[in-house]
Order: C-alpha cells, then sequence, then structure tokens
C-alpha cells in the first residue's frame, strides 16, 4: 500500500515539472521537432540570395558547374532511390490489400485524378482568355520561335501506351521509347521521248522508334501493380517474397532519413546554380512577365483554392494543417524541380507527419507522382493559348474544350523530371493546328514555372492520398480486424 502511494506522489511530482515549462523552452522543443523543414527553407532562401547576388560576378560555365556539384549530387542521391522505392512501395501496397480494399483505392484515386487535373485544365483555360497576357506587340518583341517537332498528337499517346507495357523489364529501369521520323529520298524516273532522267526529289517519311535515357516509370508501376496483385491472390506461399520487398521498402525509408540531413546544403547550391544559368533574367521577365503572372496565379488559386475545397469537403478537416504535415516535401520538390525526385520525401512527410496509412501512400503516391500532374496540366492549358493569342489567333469554344481535354492527358504523358511539360506541350499545339516553333519562347521563363508547378504537383498528390485515406478508413481497419483474427484462428 505505500509503495503504491509513493509511486503516486512521484508521478504527480513528475506531471508538475513537465508543466512548469518555460516559453523558450516550448521554442526550443519546436526548433527540434522541425530541424529539417527549417534547413529545408533555409536552403532555399539562401539559394535564391547567393544566385543573386552572385549574378553580377558574371561567372564562367565551369565556375557555375563547380558552384552546382553539392546540388548534383542531391539530385543524384535522390533519383537513385526513385526504382527501389517506387518498386517496392506499390508490390507492397498492393499485396497487403484483399482485393476489395485495393480496388476501392484505386477507384477513388482515379476519379480524384481525373477530376483535379480537369478543374486545373479548365481554370489555367479562364485565367488566360480572361488576362489575355499574349498579344501580336508582345510577339514583336519576343520574336519567332525556333523549336520543331514531327511527332504528332497519335505519335504522343501510342508512345505513353507502348511504354506502359515495356518489352524489356531491365531496360524500362534505365530506358523509355520515342517515336522519331527519318526523311529518305527516294529515286524516280522520268521518262521523256529520247531519254530516262534520275530524279532523288522526292522524300520518304519512315517511321522510327528508339529508346531514350530515362526510366521508364509508367512501365515499372504497370508490372509492379500487376506483380502485388499476384502475390496478394497467393497468399501464404508468396509470403517470403512479400516480406522481402516490406524489408527493401524499409531499407529505402533508413536511405531517405539520411539523405534528408543533407538535403538542405545540397539546395542551397542546386537552386543558386540555377538561376546563375539563366540569361538577361530582367529582360526576359520584362517580356513575359504577364504570362509568368497568369500561370502563378493559375497555380496558387488551384493550391489554395480548389484542392483546399476538395479536401474540406470530403474529409471535413482543416486543409491548411495537412499542408504544413507536407510542407518540407513542396519545399524540396521546389528545390529539385522534379515529384519524382521528391518522392522519398513525400512518402516519409504523409507517413511520419500526418499519419496517413502506408498502405494508401504505397499505392497512391508512386501512381499519382507519375500521372497526377494538377500543375503541368494547368501550364499546358495556358501556353497553347498564349500562343494562339501572340499569333492574333481567336479560338472556337470547341477548341478550348480541345485544349482542355488534352492537357489532361499531355499532363498524364509527362515524365516526373525537370521541363517535362514543354516536350508534351506539343501534343497540346498540335490538336490546335498551333505553331510548334513558338514553344522555344516560353523556354526562357520555364525554370522558374518549372518549380511552382512541381511543388503544386507535390500538393496534388499529397492531397489525394489524404482524400483518399479518410474514404477507405473503415475498410482498412476492418482489415486489420481480419487479420488479427486469422491470426488468433491460427494460434
Amino acid at each position: 500500500m505505500n509503495l503504491s502511494e509513493q509511486q503516486k506522489r512521484t508521478l504527480l511530482n513528475k506531471d508538475r515539472k513537465e508543466r512548469i515549462v518555460s516559453p523558450f523552452e516550448k521554442v526550443l522543443s519546436q526548433i527540434k521537432m522541425h530541424t529539417q523543414l527549417i534547413l529545408t527553407f533555409l536552403g532555399v532562401s539562401l539559394g535564391i540570395l547567393l544566385g543573386f547576388t552572385l549574378r553580377s560576378a558574371n561567372l564562367s560555365s565551369e565556375t557555375i558547374m563547380i558552384i552546382s556539384f553539392p546540388g548534383d549530387l542531391l539530385m543524384r542521391m535522390l533519383k537513385m532511390l526513385v526504382l527501389p522505392l517506387v518498386v517496392s512501395s506499390l508490390i507492397t501496397g498492393v499485396a497487403v490489400l484483399d482485393p476489395k480494399a485495393s480496388g476501392k483505392i484505386g477507384l477513388y484515386a482515379i476519379c480524384y485524378y481525373i477530376l483535379s487535373t480537369i478543374l486545373a485544365a479548365s481554370l489555367g483555360i479562364i485565367l488566360v482568355i480572361t488576362i489575355k497576357p499574349g498579344d501580336k506587340e508582345t510577339k514583336s518583341e519576343v520574336g519567332e520561335g525556333t523549336a520543331k517537332s514531327t511527332i504528332t498528337s497519335q505519335d504522343a499517346i501510342m508512345d505513353l501506351i507502348r511504354n506502359l507495357f515495356p518489352e524489356n523489364l531491365i531496360q524500362a529501369t534505365i530506358q523509355q521509347g520515342q517515336t522519331y521520323y527519318t526523311y529518305e529520298k527516294s529515286n524516280s524516273i522520268i521518262k521523256s521521248s529520247n531519254s530516262s532522267v534520275l530524279s532523288n526529289d522526292d522524300e520518304k517519311k519512315k517511321w522510327n522508334f528508339k529508346y531514350n535515357d530515362n526510366t521508364n516509370i509508367l512501365g515499372v508501376i504497370a508490372f509492379c501493380v500487376a506483380f502485388g496483385m499476384i502475390i496478394s491472390s497467393m497468399g501464404r506461399k508468396a509470403e517470403i517474397l512479400l516480406h522481402l520487398f516490406l524489408v527493401l521498402n524499409e531499407i529505402t525509408m533508413k536511405f531517405v532519413k539520411i539523405i534528408m540531413w543533407y538535403a538542405p546544403f545540397g539546395i542551397l547550391f542546386l537552386v543558386s546554380g540555377k538561376i546563375l544559368e539563366i540569361d538577361d533574367m530582367g529582360n526576359t521577365a520584362r517580356k513575359l512577365g504577364l504570362y509568368m503572372i497568369t500561370v502563378i496565379l493559375g497555380l496558387m488559386i488551384h493550391c489554395f483554392i480548389t484542392l483546399c475545397s476538395l479536401y474540406f469537403i470530403i474529409t471535413r478537416k482543416n486543409p491548411f494543417k495537412f499542408y504544413y504535415g507536407c510542407l518540407q516535401a513542396v519545399i524540396t520538390g521546389f528545390g529539385t524541380s522534379s515529384s519524382s525526385a521528391t518522392l522519398p520525401v513525400t512518402f516519409r512527410c504523409l507517413e511520419e507527419n500526418l499519419r496517413i496509412d502506408s498502405r494508401v501512400t504505397r499505392f497512391v503516391l508512386p501512381i499519382g507522382s507519375t500521372i497526377n500532374m494538377d500543375g503541368t496540366a494547368l501550364y499546358e492549358a495556358v501556353a497553347p493559348i498564349f500562343i494562339a493569342q501572340l499569333n492574333g489567333r481567336s479560338l472556337n469554344f470547341v477548341e478550348y474544350i480541345i485544349i482542355s481535354l488534352t492537357a489532361t492527358v499531355a499532363s498524364i504523358g509527362a515524365a516526373s523530371i525537370p521541363s517535362a511539360g514543354l516536350v508534351t506541350m506539343v501534343i497540346v499545339l498540335q490538336s490546335v493546328g498551333l505553331p510548334v516553333k513558338d514553344i522555344s519562347l516560353i523556354f526562357a521563363v520555364d525554370f522558374f514555372l518549372d518549380r511552382i508547378r512541381t511543388a503544386v504537383n507535390i500538393l496534388g498528390d499529397s492531397i489525394g492520398a489524404g482524400i483518399v485515406d479518410h474514404l477507405c478508413k473503415k475498410d482498412l481497419i476492418h482489415q486489420n480486424h481480419d487479420i488479427e483474427n486469422q491470426i488468433d484462428n491460427d494460434i
């Protein structure tokens, strides 16, 4: 009895000591809790400051390369982890779910991806029509475009489907296929009354298919989803293989934790190096300033109104608390300009900060980082109409609908790598007969816009995971109970 009373007094004394905490200690505890977030934010801020400060020094390309070197190392480390993370997370995410739960998660995720992407593209069209950033006077200032492309919309869509089914899985981890055309001169014989003349004026267009050095992430995802479903259907026979991928996923996440301590330092030099690479920034901003404002305004409205409204209406939770939880992933995405490279950080933020079920994140995030590109869809809707305005061409309602739909499809086909949206924009331009060469006019400002739309892409993926987790919460809890009952029966 005396012992229990002493224990109660000890506990009471501990509670009193814990309650008496100075404001300084509270601030210190918050700094310790969010050390990596603060360091990442400082890295981006100092990188911008350093980049603009050094621009006046007119550094050589070799010096800029040396400054960018620590940032290049960070990109290499993050990209190194993308493949093992996607493979292990998708296979385990699908395999540990029963068919009913995985079907439900997949259905909710696809519906969210389609809805958010169409909303983003539609918002971009409304803004660019309202603000009208392009006119013929702007065209005379920025000059003529020089980009060329022989790829059609049909080729791009067929390449997307081809890459979904890679002929060699090992090759898919390092290369993805793309259509290209060659032109061969064909000899034709022109007969006259006296003789025959050999002519080689005719050119024959020949279809070819080549592989570029870039991971075919769509093909890898398709294989991993099918592989995980088969493991799930095999039950206990495949338990050893499932545990292998579970351990691989855990090892990869431990790698991420280590790399994240280097990330602020790498982001600092990555951002400053990119700023130093831009030629004549002030003149470019003056010429395309209204276009940049239109895109940035659209991205901000989509981020803070559209996505927030979707999250609040479905979950009835505060979206800004959710945003705070994934802030480190957003800042890292801004620094790296790649949602794919930021994927390891996004996993960590959602699972550790926001307590999203790992079965949802493993299924939703890898697919979302590839096909759910809200920022890219908005950008690819604004840019073609801006180019149409530059050329003095007025588009009708049907053409706006075509741009909205093709921008949605093109954003799905955009690889989650820096500036990939510029490549897939060819599809959108060709769908309404706009000059492809004028894409080069917006190259100069893509460095900055690409970073903002990458951050929005990451927020869109994260919000999607949060919504799917909320909608499937009961099914996941029910599955946990079934597993516990099965273990009890086995015992």
